[in-house]
């Protein structure tokens, strides 16, 4: 037989024959009772005294705040300006009547064109329709689909949050208005390949001159391309005309390289030859110069004394020649009939 408690109920599965949330019910009665022993006078009394002490409490919960080391505060009393206060422990007047309000001004936020980092805290770092912000024309009109991304930091915390409104959407708007009139500027194949790094820096001029045009208080760091391509029905061609583009340009690589190779090569021989030609005529002319000053002098002693000068002409000839000689035949004015009767050519033998 099930059991029964002290008032006469059976007991139920929760056990000592209580019913379910009698336990909440003794908390809420021990609760009042405690109050009651606080508050002994009851009333309307008691209820003026208990919303004096939440609006105390609320009033002391609502003094303080932190300011993270990455951002400043700015306080604001009854909605006017009041002033900036750096990172740390701040006090400020309770219930609304000053509100403080946190600007990361040291860190670097940034914005997404045409995709999407999953995880995102920044409501504005990617976009909703992001296909719609990367569908372009060039300037030979034709359509790129072009990705990037927008590096900034909050330079001035008044003017963004006074100057303009939602100016993180404005920069959304002037980023976008920048990039296509950029790229507009230029072919399709500049903004695909060479004319990637140009982009980057015009745009990046460019918005930062809108944004300090429009007292937004952003200062912006890096516009980085990141995936450009065609329109999908067109791909498949652009890419092949790409493998051509990308064939040629390494041709003509090809091309002038061996050009690099060859062509000095020939510019030194051409160089080594023109040399050994500048030489071969500075010897010539130094030597022909040597001999005439000879030929001058000899002249002058000759003129001097002919007889002599010609003995001694005749006799240094004859000590140039003679020690090249290997037979020597001395023969008179006067011999006759000599020469027959001589071997001069030792080298042969002769035979009877």
């Amino acid at each position: 037989m099930p059991s029964q408690n002290d008032n006469g109920k059976q007991g139920g599965p929760w056990g000592e024959g209580r019913r379910p949330g009698s336990d909440i019910e003794a908390l809420v009665r021990q609760s009042q009772s405690r109050l009651k022993q606080i508050l002994p006078g009851g009333g309307l009394r008691g209820a003026i005294l208990l919303a004096l002490l939440a609006l105390a409490g609320l009033g002391a919960w609502t003094t303080y705040y932190t300011v993270p080391s990455d951002s400043v505060a700015v306080v604001q009393r009854f909605g006017k300006y009041l002033k900036e206060v750096p990172p740390g422990l701040h006090f400020k007047l309770p219930l609304g009547i000053d509100a403080a309000t946190i600007v990361p001004v040291k860190r670097q936020l940034k914005m997404e064109f045409g995709f999407k980092t999953p995880g995102a805290t920044n409501p504005y770092q990617s976009s909703r329709d992001g296909k719609r912000e990367t569908e372009m024309v060039t300037g030979d009109l034709n359509a790129a689909l072009v990705e990037w991304v927008v590096q900034y930091r909050i330079s001035d915390p008044v003017k963004f949050l006074f100057e303009v409104r939602e100016p993180s959407e404005t920069l959304r708007y002037v980023s976008e208005s920048v990039m296509r009139e950029v790229v507009g500027d230029r072919t399709v194949d500049e903004v695909i390949t060479i004319g990637r790094q140009e982009i980057e820096t015009e745009a990046l001029t460019k918005m930062q001159a809108l944004s300090t045009k429009y007292t937004m208080g952003i200062s912006i760091d890096q516009v980085q391309l990141k995936n450009i391509n065609p329109p999908k029905p067109v791909q498949e061609s652009f890419n092949e005309v790409n493998q051509a583009q990308q064939e040629k340009e390494k041709l003509i690589n090809e091309a002038r390289r061996d050009y690099n190779k060859v062509i000095p090569l020939a510019e030194g021989e051409k160089d080594q030859r023109i040399r050994e030609a500048d030489g071969y005529r500075l010897k010539r002319i130094n030597e022909a110069e040597g001999d005439v000053a000879r030929f001058s002098a000899l002249f002058a002693e000759y003129s001097k004394a002919p007889e002599v000068t010609r003995r001694r002409i005749y006799i240094e000839t004859l000590q140039d020649v003679m020690p090249g000689i290997r037979s020597k035949i001395i023969v008179d004015e006067q011999a006759r009939s000599i020469l027959p009767l001589l071997n001069v050519n030792p080298q042969k033998e002769v035979r009877p």
